[in-house]
């Protein structure tokens, strides 16, 4: 961390180079190939492309249409393809998103319900038994968000609809070439009865949204000033669920600080709660609501989408809250092939917490599995973790994104890195 700490402390003496930034008009772009490995997954391999329509150029660097497609594929089976489309024209006044995607997951994380209550011990994690703490899930997800404002005034409605379909099971260790030895947890949760039979393999979910938002922000990628709040209310009612309906309550105040040339502040704190005893399925509970989607997945907390550093998916609860705080600076400006890019750098804080925990009944558990997997004292602390992040800015709207974080508690994990696209938020 002290490296981190050196290099950003650097960049801040360095003395920013800052070209003269033309407007861009017409039709711009961002590409890249998508190649990674990863050591049970293979190898990655595929593309991205964001298309942008700018007009005249009156609005840079507002857009006035967006389309992003991204198709990429791991050698052992794991796959994202995604297209999305944003607009504040194709409905005079009304910001439009659409996103679909398919998402498979031969290794998605599960470590249980409640933050600490359930216990995390990598010494689980052997080389005998690598998949303890993983399950396949995939997602297929069909969405449109609508916005709209009241007048000229920065207060605005929200709306959307969203259809979910995911298909969970045991990972498949033969596909993957693992030797497994032993039961999972998620094959103990559903042994002990936490995951029911009607939801251990998934299901599908049709929610509607509704809220309100006020939007003051001077730009959508890397906002310099202003506040960006929403209260969503997303439901699954139950003439559109045969199974499980539920309703959900998001509220999330997002504030942008102007500290010098190139230099912010920002800041994002959530609040998510259940409405009502209904039960979510547990392969719900991790989404994260929002009036707009950036990433191809916002599940959580954990990981890239809310507390970089810890694992992916440790803190499942009823009612959580996180938190995001972090400085942006943007060190280097310059033109290249007659496009627009900087090179910027975070440094970043997130916590989480449970609120209120998912209700489950231990009475199936032996006294040992309890003592083993489960910390009795039902009440949750703050899972944090701090890093350092490097950016790269391309006509202000793609940035490139990589983030390294560290987490607090081993219970937490050690740290995570992310390389994707966009400012978390």
């Amino acid at each position: 961390m002290k490296r981190f700490i050196f290099v950003f402390c650097l960049y801040l003496t360095l003395t920013p180079v800052f070209a003269e930034q033309p407007i861009k008009r017409g039709l711009g772009f961002g590409a890249l190939p998508a190649i990674s490995y990863d050591s049970d997954l293979g190898f990655q391999y595929g593309a991205l492309v964001n298309f942008y329509l700018y007009g005249d150029g009156s609005r840079f660097p507002k857009y006035d249409h967006s389309l992003y497609l991204e198709l990429s594929t791991y050698t052992k089976g794991t796959s994202i393809a995604r297209l999305r489309y944003d607009s504040e024209f194709l409905i005079p006044q009304v910001r439009t998103t659409v996103d679909m995607s398919y998402v498979t997951d031969l290794m998605s994380d599960f470590y249980g319900f409640n933050g600490y209550q359930s216990v995390y011990d990598p010494n689980q994690v052997t080389n005998s038994n690598r998949l303890f703490y993983k399950n396949e899930k995939d997602m297929f997800r069909a969405k449109a968000d609508f916005q709209g404002s009241f007048g000229e005034s920065k207060l605005g409605w929200v709306a959307g609809y969203s259809f979910y379909h995911f298909k969970t099971d045991t990972v498949n260790n033969r596909q993957l070439g693992i030797t497994k030895t032993g039961p999972t947890l998620f094959e103990r949760y559903k042994e002990w009865g936490l995951i029911s039979p009607q939801e251990a393999a998934g299901g599908s979910i049709n929610y509607l949204k509704i809220g309100l938002k006020y939007d003051s922000r001077d730009q959508l990628a890397c906002p310099m000033k202003g506040v960006f709040t929403e209260a969503v209310i997303q439901t699954a009612p139950k003439f559109l669920n045969e199974t499980f309906p539920h309703s959900k309550l998001a509220v999330i105040h997002r504030q942008y600080f102007t500290l010098a040339t190139d230099l912010s502040f920002a800041y994002r704190l959530d609040y998510q709660m259940s409405i009502g005893n209904a039960h979510v399925p547990y392969y719900a509970q991790p989404l994260l609501i929002t009036s707009y989607l950036i990433a191809a997945t916002n599940q959580g907390l954990g990981g890239k989408s809310s507390i970089r550093g810890i694992l992916r998916n440790r803190v499942i609860g009823d009612n959580v809250g996180f938190g995001n705080f972090e400085f942006r600076y943007k060190f280097l400006r310059f033109g290249l092939f007659k496009q627009n890019f900087y090179l910027g750098t975070n440094v970043f804080f997130d916590s989480g917490i449970i609120l209120k925990p998912i209700d489950i009944n231990l009475a199936t558990v032996s006294a040992n599995d309890k003592t083993t997997y489960f910390n009795t004292n039902p009440t949750d602390r703050f899972h944090s973790a701090a890093g350092l992040g490097l950016k790269i800015g391309w006509n202000e709207n793609f940035v490139i994104s990589a983030d390294f974080g560290k987490a607090v508690d081993k219970q937490d994990g050690n740290a995570g890195f992310y390389l994707g696209l966009n400012y978390l938020f």
